[in-house]
């Protein structure tokens, strides 16, 4: 499926053959996506919009606490900043060697084979697409919910959410360097906010003071580690989607490793100093019976009491604009990923091309639009309870789309690092290589304990009973799209071998 130099990728699709910058060459450029569109700074931004760091601090981080019991994630965040760096070593190597929108799905077909490379690019279409189809759940009940706060105006939270739909794809239409622009104005303003929760939390800390005790090794056991682990790795998702948008960079080969590294080190340290910032808030001691009580809230509830209720209200709008931010990275990772796909023949050869003069990948983007508007109107058929009920279907939208996606993801990452691992072996280049080899090893060895745990434990994650069946009917999903992605890729290589 993929083949070529060491220092470039050279994707070959049916129809098309391998032009000077490793992109399959057609009828003009149609097939290839725009250089020079994304800097450093464009580039970092777009990726760090999907981690939406006010989304982590305001509800995953609440949710581990109360859920998990863990008072230790704040390490936990250091601990997953380590493992994905170690993956980061041999993943950014690999983008030095291929430079393709389809990243995970050209990474692995260049070390594990086109079969292998399919079927990743099937999950990765998959993980990607509920990530960003839940979300638009939690959007439209947080939006709704301003409205009936600030506006006295009821509506149903499906409304805002089609809108969002409809908005977020004709973005995905314009040119990725216009998408950066939003998405970096959206990001710098939500990260200010969160880090002037931080230095209040800091400057006026709880009954315990500034205790460093969230720091401590020992705050890492029972039975909710792994759980927790499953919860707090879902907060880097985003990082690893710096190569999709390869192709649009001037300098791939630097930029993205670069870009990779940023990304990981920010979040990681971000999101330790954030939930260690909490944990000062309200006491090491209490942090955990604090989010029991305030849930969603938890962040909300302690900056009405350190910041006043303007900022709290601030921080409720910016906390919706950061969803919207997070929609729009998302969106543009599955358009380009159905790009990637339909220039190698994995779909039809209408998602292969670009369009008019944004030279973005809009029929990917209109299918992304299309399953998000079906799934959304789906969910809003189904729900029959009001808003406020925990067990509301908009509600399960994004704690299902959340969870699988995130399964998906940290199932291609193993998968990438064995890729890896692979790739050089194959090139004679073990040796030359030998420490990156390490690092992917130990890297893929962690994210699948996580990916274990994630399985084990999926009832908890989208909380359901033990019994149900959608403890692994969910999963099952990224299950469906592997397996359909190898039957494709077995189709083809028996037609074009």
């Amino acid at each position: 499926m993929t083949t070529g130099s060491s220092r470039t990728s050279t994707s070959t699709g049916a129809g098309g053959a391998p032009g000077a910058d490793g992109i399959s060459t057609f009828k003009g450029e149609e097939r290839a996506l725009r250089a020079d569109r994304l800097g450093t700074s464009g580039l970092l931004l777009s990726v760090l919009a999907a981690t939406g760091p006010i989304m982590v601090v305001a509800g995953v981080m609440p949710t581990t606490f109360a859920v998990m019991g863990i008072v230790g994630q704040p390490l936990l965040f250091v601990i997953l900043g380590v493992v994905l760096v170690l993956f980061g070593i041999g993943y950014a190597e690999m983008s030095r060697h291929v430079h393709n929108a389809g990243a995970f799905y050209a990474y692995i077909s260049r070390g594990l084979g086109g079969t292998a490379g399919a079927s990743a690019s099937f999950v990765a279409l998959a993980a990607y697409s509920v990530l960003q189809v839940g979300i638009y759940g939690i959007f439209g009940f947080e939006v709704a919910g301003l409205l009936a706060t600030y506006a006295e105006t009821e509506i149903a939270w499906w409304i805002p959410a089609l809108t969002a739909v409809a908005v977020v794809g004709a973005l995905g239409w314009l040119k990725i360097d216009v998408n950066a622009r939003v998405l970096g104005v959206l990001l710098l303003i939500e990260l200010a906010l969160v880090v002037i929760f931080d230095i209040a939390a800091v400057t006026d800390p709880g009954p315990q003071g500034l205790s460093l005790a969230a720091f401590d090794p020992g705050t890492l056991t029972g039975a909710g580690v792994g759980t927790a682990l499953c919860f707090c790795i879902a907060a880097f998702t985003g990082f690893e989607q710096a190569p999709v948008y390869a192709e649009e960079t001037s300098r791939p080969h630097i930029l993205v490793p670069r870009v990779m590294f940023l990304a990981v080190g920010f979040v990681a340290v971000f999101f330790a100093l954030s939930s260690w910032a909490i944990t000062v808030a309200t006491g090491p001691d209490h942090v955990v019976g604090t989010a029991r009580e305030q849930s969603a809230g938890l962040l909300f509830f302690l900056t009405e009491s350190r910041l006043g209720g303007t900022f709290t209200d601030v921080l409720h709008v910016l906390f919706v604009t950061g969803m919207f931010a997070a929609l729009l990275s998302f969106h543009n990772v599955v358009a380009r990923y159905a790009f990637a796909m339909g220039r190698e023949g994995l779909l039809p050869r209408a998602f292969g091309r670009t369009t008019g003069a944004s030279g973005a990948p809009g029929t990917g983007s209109l299918l992304q639009t299309v399953i998000s508007a079906l799934v959304v109107i789906a969910f809003a058929i189904a729900d029959d309870k009001p808003a406020g009920d925990p067990t509301a279907p908009v509600l399960h939208l994004f704690t299902w789309g959340g969870n699988v996606g995130a399964l998906g993801v940290i199932l291609l990452m193993a998968t990438a690092s064995l890729s890896v691992v692979v790739f050089f072996a194959r090139r004679g280049a073990a040796g030359a290589q030998a420490w990156r080899l390490v690092t992917s090893t130990l890297a893929g060895l962690a994210l699948l304990v996580i990916a274990g745990y994630t399985v084990k434990d999926f009832d908890v994650l989208v909380g359901t009973g033990p019994g149900s069946a959608l403890s692994w009917v969910l999963p099952g999903i990224i299950a469906a799209a592997a397996l359909a992605g190898a039957v494709l890729g077995l189709v083809l290589r028996s037609r074009a071998p």
